[in-house]
């Protein structure tokens, strides 16, 4: 085969221009570590390392998102175990407050005190994030949860957000709950059952009050009818026998029957009255609708009983019947809340061994594919230099090669 001088110099020059490049890639690998510089290397390998890529960058998001809900749940777990400590004390102090030896000094002091520990508890029910939302604002957390206006005709201490909840996504399968609104963690707690006595034929009714609220409880909940107003209504009759008889006025039916003295206290399905009636005397009452007010607000009310002089006894020991039942269902109410947290905080933590785990496995998984071996690269990279410095050792010499050095 003849070869002409053109083709001599152009199969020399490609020769040695593809060891440069190909010592040229090499070096680069191993100034990355990737085996894979350019998809062109390993189309199919290429193809995996950019699906494990995608899955690495979700699985870093899920844990991101995993850090923020940990630490607004753990920030909302401190929230209401500061508003457990202050209810309990204020209810040690409401107790304090039903002994009959304090004075009217006494009692405005622990008035005093219980209204710091409200406004405490007001504060915390409005506690915000480090961005500035409140916690308990549900979707309006731009704007304050709880309002205090203590001239309101109503309830002083008022819900202001909405019901709304955040959801927060950890994984492709699961989400758990990153928010909880104010209203179902500290506004939808029931007040005390209570009835109101609404006429009576009787001489002289000297009391009418729920003396066992557990038993008065169980009756108000099996017979309390929130559709058919005059299915609340009752009556007790006084009969021949020396009985009390109660009755529903809106059904006809006889609810239970008890022995009576005039002038004698007697119970009757957790209430007891007092009264001075002959055969044929009646006594109505209603059962009043549920209530549901914060634990704020049954602060604020017992409060303002103390701070106020001219309360009687009866009443001041009503009003204190009242705080004790809304502070008690208000610390069930937050007790579950709690327990809700810890649950949600113990998923949080599994599903993020879970993550990490997985992340490991891909990115293992990606540097078997992409990453170079060190020592097969630095072998080829010598072998690929002595090629080069061959090729240009050799090219002058070949270059040089002529019939006229033989004439």
């Amino acid at each position: 085969m003849r070869i002409s001088t053109n083709q001599l110099y152009d199969q020399n020059m490609r020769s040695i221009m593809n060891n440069q490049g190909d010592l040229a890639k090499t070096q680069e690998q191993l100034a990355t570590g990737k085996r894979i510089i350019t998809p062109s290397d390993d189309p199919v390998g290429a193809a995996k390392v950019l699906r494990l890529t995608e899955e690495i960058d979700e699985l870093s998001q899920f844990q991101r998102n995993n850090d923020l809900v940990t630490g607004s749940l753990e920030q909302q777990e401190a929230v209401l175990t500061n508003i457990t400590d202050s209810i309990n004390r204020a209810r040690t102090l409401v107790v304090q407050a039903g002994n009959g030896i304090l004075s009217d000094p006494d009692k405005r002091a622990i008035g005093a005190e219980l209204e710091q520990i409200k406004l405490e508890v007001f504060n915390l029910m409005n506690t915000q994030d480090a961005d500035g939302n409140y916690l308990y604002a549900g979707y309006q957390s731009g704007n304050q949860a709880f309002d205090y206006n203590p001239a309101a005709t109503g309830n002083a201490i008022t819900f202001a957000g909405d019901p709304g909840v955040s959801f927060i996504q950890l994984s492709n399968s699961s989400k758990i709950q990153s928010t909880s609104n104010g209203y179902e963690v500290f506004e939808n707690v029931l007040s005390r059952f209570k009835f109101s006595v609404t006429g009576s034929t009787v001489a002289d009714l000297e009391s009418a009050t729920v003396k066992q609220q557990g038993t008065f409880d169980t009756f108000f909940d099996k017979n309390y009818d929130p559709v058919t107003a005059a299915n609340n209504d009752y009556q007790i009759t006084f009969l021949a026998s020396g009985q009390a008889q109660l009755v529903n006025q809106g059904t006809g039916a006889v609810i239970d029957t008890v022995d009576y003295q005039s002038g004698t206290p007697f119970s009757i399905k957790g209430m007891e009255f007092e009264a001075t009636a002959t055969t044929g005397d009646t006594i109505d009452f209603s059962l009043n609708a549920p209530e549901k007010k914060s634990v704020a607000q049954s602060l604020h009310e017992i409060q303002v009983i103390l701070m106020d002089s001219t309360i009687n006894n009866s009443a001041l020991q009503e009003s204190i019947a009242d705080a004790l039942v809304g502070l008690d269902n208000g610390l069930e109410k937050i007790s579950l809340e709690r327990a809700s947290i810890g649950s949600r905080l113990n998923i949080a933590e599994s599903t993020y061994e879970s993550n990490l785990d997985m992340e490991i496995a891909a990115k293992a998984a990606r540097s078997s594919i992409q990453d170079i071996d060190y020592a097969e690269a630095s072998t080829e990279f010598a072998k690929q230099e002595t090629a080069l410095s061959a090729a240009l050792a050799t090219f002058p010499q070949v270059t040089n090669l002529s019939l006229f050095n033989y004439i």
